[in-house]
């Protein structure tokens, strides 16, 4: 399964919508943040294309966006792809 990672901060609704859809999913992921690793910021932003809204969801290499766009991605079947690793 590729590694997921979100940039979140505490008190995002979107951040704690997209962790329970990944978390539903059964999937395992690394979470930034950014209160607690403020100087993680300019890494999202640099990963993310320049997007500064939370969250921001990577899985591998593939940036997946924000919370609509994770929801999106699941809904049109192309996360179980994506989290395989399949193209």
């Amino acid at each position: 399964m590729a590694a997921v990672e979100i940039y979140t901060t505490p008190f995002c609704g979107y951040c704690q919508a997209a962790k329970r859809l990944l978390q539903a999913r059964g999937v395992a992921f690394t979470e930034i943040d950014l209160v607690r690793e403020p100087g993680r910021r300019a890494e999202m932003l640099a990963r993310a294309g320049g997007r500064h809204t939370v969250p921001q969801i990577f899985v591998g290499a593939t940036h997946v966006g924000g919370c609509d766009d994770l929801y999106a991605l699941d809904r049109a079947g192309g996360l179980a792809p994506l989290l395989a690793g399949t193209p």
